[in-house]
């Protein structure tokens, strides 16, 4: 798994600035602290991300009640995390199967 490309996207998906050279377990922290800003103060505009994102609503409403005393903002950043990854493994398998062909093209 390649971070730097993970939180690039991360970064571009969700408006944020993280640093691109953290470690795994800091994105998670440092991601996860902004969820929980964000529920706090503008639950709409995370509604939004998640939509735009792709996170599953059914998964999501499922983990935060199967782990209601945990942190929900560490809940959602993980499911982020999760669909970021998948869609960038859709994309290389997609760009090897198109060569010639820019991710801008296929999405």
């Amino acid at each position: 798994m390649n971070n730097t490309e993970l939180i690039q996207y991360i970064n571009k998906d969700m408006a944020l600035e993280l640093p691109e050279k953290i470690s795994f377990t800091e994105l998670e922290e440092k991601l996860s602290a902004a969820i929980n800003e964000l529920i706090q103060d503008n639950f709409e505009k995370l509604v939004s991300l998640l939509y735009r994102i792709d996170v599953s609503e059914k998964k999501l409403k499922n983990l935060l009640q199967d782990h209601a005393s945990e942190n929900a903002g560490k809940i959602i950043a993980q499911l982020i995390i999760e669909r970021q990854l998948e869609k960038m493994a859709l994309r290389k398998k997609y760009k090897k199967e198109n060569t010639g062909t820019s991710d801008e093209e296929l999405w």
